[in-house]
């Protein structure tokens, strides 16, 4: 009898959230199940991406255009990513319907900073099909996120270069 599918929360301020998940995504797709990788807040560029886009029962998914970080982003160019993402999460949750595992990078980001419907995920969250595994990444999930989540796994951060303005590195930190 197979398991029912679970939902994850991979938060916290340190290093690795995105990298447990594609970590997870590997795994599952060693096992032959069929992985849907989606990407927000992200232009597709990460490095774990062009390999990921080589292994067999994985699909990645991702928005082509970079709107940059939320807190420097015109109103305009708020709009349009708002918009951008909301198109990202419902094609998600239609391509969701072939996989086994979807995994959501930086949904929790979206979702806090209101760039797509925030009840379109909570509704798709509560009416999943039941043998769905599904994995949320990003810092501060709201409560009826938290509520809603079989695990919630915190990165804290201890210390990091970032502190020291050392910046990201490819292969790395991205």
């Amino acid at each position: 009898m197979k398991e029912t599918g679970k939902i994850h929360i991979n938060c916290g301020d340190g290093k690795g959230k995105t990298t447990a998940a594609m970590g997870l995504s590997v795994r599952a797709a060693g096992s032959g199940l069929k992985v849907l990788v989606v990407q927000f807040f992200k232009d597709g560029s990460s490095s774990e991406l062009k390999i990921l886009r080589g292994i067999p029962n994985i699909t990645v998914v991702t928005e082509e255009r970079n709107f940059g970080f939320f807190n420097f982003m015109k109103e305009e160019n708020k709009a349009e990513a708002k918009q951008a993402y909301q198109e990202l999460l419902q094609k998600a949750i239609t391509m969701s319907k072939d996989a086994d595992v979807l995994i959501l990078d930086e949904i929790i980001s979206t979702y806090n900073y209101n760039m797509i419907e925030r009840e379109t995920l909570v509704k798709f969250l509560k009416e999943k099909r039941s043998d769905l595994e599904v994995i949320l990444t990003g810092r501060d999930p709201e409560e009826e996120l938290v509520e809603l989540a079989d695990y919630v796994t915190e990165m804290k951060k201890i210390k990091h270069p970032y502190d020291k303005k050392q910046p990201a590195r490819l292969g790395i930190e991205f």
